[in-house]
């Protein structure tokens, strides 16, 4: 191997094998790569701390593609991942991900190539003002300047503790656009060692608040907000409002129909205080109650690397501390009375079996059964039955994604109670970059040996939107994913706003629902993907139960 301080090293690969050595010592294990001419040391880099095993390479071409799958990455892993770009364009492609991570508290580390000083401003080829293209939606970023043969090391591995430590606290992205000259890498040089690098961490003054059980408190778990939301609803004897992307809908406590209690004034005209964790996107009855001058609104601040202040006089804090009282009454009745009411109106009535009718001695008793039991396989699959099978279908140790699309909100109002882990991009509530995400969270949790299959569900426009996720390159581990598309042939979810009545019905139909007329088998089968169309529930109940690999499950649902 070539010494890095042999003259032919080109110092482009010099310093960056010693930026991801740096990165790889402080906890980075994930890269994903975009080809580029000015990035190819950074990216010959990855490749090199790959085949020693230090780092997981995921190479992608569409840097938007790479970009969310890094974010899934993160998502999966829970520590900051590391995406490469060349100059120009392909740093901007990283935009809509950048954005997701920061208002969703995402930790990612972005490695920008770029023009040395002396190549700005002088209209070169792929070449723009990168440093400040993201703010202010990156935590911190740095334009490190081109490395020269004798430079020293020492500040960039400094840097890359720092900016290492800045994507984890934050968390969200931090941006190192780094310039390089020609030559732009060269090969045979030996992987530097590395040590971690101890970075002063600020004395937390964490900010919290200790609140007694009150009838007439609510607790509402917006996007991420985890287990711990249905922890404080039992220990404040308090509602729990969860959406279907705040991995808490499960619990005694749990309210699925929300939306409809909260428009109730037996129910939302009694709620007095409010404790909110994650990020509610789903309701209008949400956002209504927290405006509310009578209601006390508590935040516990959550990943994200800004606060979510949901009405002005909404109160902050880091914890929310439960105060130890005495049982009373009130403790069973306000919550029983919110789930009992709530699991009246997610009741859906299905006949059970006749068991006895299948045995039955007499044969046009089993015959009736027999059609019974067919026609029940051969129902057509609606959004409500579409949710509630691939909700059925997926146990603890899967992994659920869902698109911005209908269907997380016909979720939203259907499904019961489960304890599953799910996500869903409600940072900005984008359609884009739902399927690179969710190969990225299944990808993490292959890697740690993890058991089941991650599943997204969304609308058939956030699908085309992502397509190019749909390409997996060789070499690479497959993941065990599903992608069940519901394909009502455009953007139905604008039917259910207020536009859908005022505007033309022309206009309506070109510009808002798009309709397409792609073949989503042949999209599939391009990509290398297994495909299955289903239009009954047997056959959906069967294709959630393929996990092998790659499959593209398509459902045709009714406008």
């Amino acid at each position: 191997m070539t010494s890095p301080h042999d003259p032919q090293a080109s110092p482009a690969s010099v310093a960056a094998l010693a930026l991801l050595a740096q990165l790889r010592a402080q906890g980075l294990r994930d890269v994903v790569v975009s080809p580029g001419s000015r990035s190819q040391a950074l990216a010959l880099a990855a490749a090199q701390l790959a085949d020693e095993g230090l780092l997981r390479l995921s190479v992608r071409m569409d840097e938007r593609v790479a970009g969310f799958l890094a974010l899934g990455l993160a998502v999966g892993t829970r520590r900051p991942v590391a995406v490469v770009t060349t100059s120009g364009t392909a740093v901007a492609n990283l935009h809509p991900a950048v954005l997701e991570a920061r208002h969703a508290g995402v930790p990612l580390l972005l490695l920008t190539a770029d023009r040395p000083d002396e190549a700005r401003g002088i209209g070169g080829n792929q070449t723009t003002v990168q440093p400040g293209l993201f703010a202010p939606a990156v935590l911190a970023e740095w334009d490190v300047p081109a490395p020269t043969a004798d430079a020293d090391l020492a500040p960039l591995r400094d840097l890359a503790a720092e900016a290492y430590a800045t994507a984890s606290r934050g968390p969200g992205p931090v941006q190192l656009n780094l310039a390089y000259r020609e030559p732009l890498s060269s090969a045979g040089l030996s992987t530097p060692a590395a040590e971690p690098i101890d970075v002063p961490q600020p004395e937390p003054d964490p900010a919290f608040v200790r609140l007694a059980p009150d009838e007439g408190t609510v607790v509402i778990a917006g996007a991420d907000a985890g287990p711990r939301a249905e922890q404080l609803a039992h220990e404040l004897a308090a509602p729990l409002l969860a959406e279907i992307s705040s991995g808490a809908r499960f619990g005694p406590n749990l309210v699925g129909a929300y939306r409809e209690l909260l428009s109730d004034a037996e129910f939302g005209g009694r709620v007095r205080r409010a404790i909110v964790l994650g990020h509610p996107t789903l309701s209008r009855e949400v956002p209504k109650l927290l405006a509310r001058d009578d209601v006390d609104v508590i935040v516990e601040r959550g990943r994200a690397g800004e606060d979510f202040r949901p009405s002005p006089h909404a109160v902050v804090v880091d914890e929310v501390r439960v105060l130890e009282t005495a049982p009373e009454p009130w403790m069973r009745s306000w919550p029983g009375r919110w789930a009992r009411a709530s699991r009246a109106l997610l009741e859906r009535e299905v006949a059970a079996p006749d068991l006895a009718a299948a045995r039955s001695l007499d044969k046009e008793v089993r015959s009736r059964f027999a059609r019974d039991e067919l026609a029940i396989a051969r129902r057509p699959v609606d959004r409500r039955s579409l949710v509630e099978s691939v909700w059925a279908a997926t146990w603890p140790h899967d992994r659920l994604v869902l698109g911005a699309s209908r269907l997380i909100r016909v979720a939203d109002g259907a499904v019961a109670g489960k304890k599953l882990v799910v996500h869903a991009n409600r940072g900005l509530a984008g359609i884009d970059g739902t399927i690179a995400t969710a190969v990225g969270i299944a990808t993490a949790q292959q890697a740690d040996a993890g058991p089941g299959v991650t599943r997204v569900l969304l609308g058939d426009l956030a699908l085309l939107h992502d397509a190019g996720a749909l390409l997996l390159p060789p070499g690479e581990p497959r993941p065990r994913i599903q992608v069940i598309v519901g394909d009502d042939r455009g953007g139905t979810i604008f039917d259910g706003l207020e536009v859908a009545a005022s505007a033309p019905a022309d206009a309506f139909e070109r510009v808002l629902r798009t309709p397409h007329e792609v073949d989503l088998a042949a999209l599939a089968t391009a990509y290398g993907w297994k495909h299955v169309r289903v239009a009954h529930q047997r056959d959906l109940d069967t294709a959630l139960t393929d996990t092998a690999g790659p499959l593209l499950i398509e459902v045709p649902l009714p406008r």
